[in-house]
C-alpha cells in the first residue's frame, strides 16, 4: 500500500483531446513527512506514520515536539499510518503526489458532510405512506409502523428511523487519477470525494 494525506480544495472539469468532459476533485496532497517508521521487530507490524500540515508551536505539547524532532521536522497537525508501505522511505523523508501516476486507480477516505437530524425519506430513501386517504393528513413523509405486536412487542435494533445523518467515515474506491501537478502538490481524481471544502482526506492504493 502507498498513501498520502491531502486537503480537498473543490471541483473542476478536465477535457480530453476528443472534447469529453470529466468532473474532477482537486486535492492538495502533501508534501507529507515520514515521522515514524514501525517494524515487526519494534511494533509487531510494518507501517509508516505520515504527517501533514504545520501546527503552531504554541499549540504543541512537549511530547509532540520531541516526537517530531526525531524526524527533524516541525510539528504537524495531522498524522496517520499506512501499513506495508510499498515504497521504501526513511524517517524524515518527504512524500509527494509523484508517488501516484496519471491513470492509476486510488481510494479516497474522508468524513462526509454532516446534515443534522433528518427524517426517513432523506436519510433512508423511504417513499412515505403515499396519497392522502381515509382521513390521513401530513403523512407523506412518515415512516409508518415500526415494531411488532405481541411477539417481540418492541422496536428491533437496527430499525431504519429518523436520526443524525452524515458525518461518517466514507471510502470511495476506484477513483481514477486524471491529472497531477507535482509543482503545486495538486492531484485531480475523477468523481466526488466525501467531505466539505478544506476537509482532510487520505489517498491510498
Amino acid at each position: 500500500m502507498k498513501g498520502i494525506i491531502g486537503k480537498k480544495l473543490g471541483m473542476t472539469s478536465i477535457y480530453d483531446p476528443s472534447g469529453k468532459q470529466t468532473a474532477c476533485t482537486i486535492i492538495e496532497a502533501g508534501p507529507c513527512v515520514v515521522t515514524q517508521v514501525k517494524t515487526k521487530d519494534t511494533d509487531g507490524y510494518d507501517a509508516l506514520q505520515v504527517s501533514f500540515g504545520d501546527k503552531k508551536e504554541s499549540r504543541t505539547n512537549q511530547a509532540e515536539k520531541n516526537h517530531f524532532a526525531k524526524a527533524n521536522t516541525a510539528a504537524k497537525k495531522f498524522s496517520t499510518e499506512f501499513r506495508d508501505f510499498s515504497i521504501a522511505k526513511a524517517l524524515g523523508e518527504t512524500i509527494g503526489v509523484d508517488i501516484f501516476s496519471e491513470g492509476e486507480k486510488v481510494s479516497v477516505v474522508g468524513t462526509s458532510k454532516g446534515k443534522g437530524f433528518q427524517g426517513v425519506v432523506k436519510r433512508h430513501g423511504f417513499s412515505g405512506v403515499g396519497e392522502q386517504s381515509h382521513g390521513q393528513h401530513d403523512r407523506q413523509r412518515a415512516p409508518g409502523s415500526l415494531g411488532n405486536s405481541s411477539d417481540a412487542a418492541r422496536v428491533m435494533k437496527g430499525m431504519r428511523m429518523a436520526g443524525r445523518m452524515g458525518g461518517d467515515r466514507v471510502k470511495m474506491k476506484g477513483l481514477k487519477v486524471v491529472k497531477i501537478f507535482a509543482e503545486k502538490n495538486y492531484i485531480l481524481v475523477s468523481g466526488s470525494v466525501p467531505g466539505h471544502i478544506g476537509s482532510i482526506v487520505l489517498i491510498q492504493n
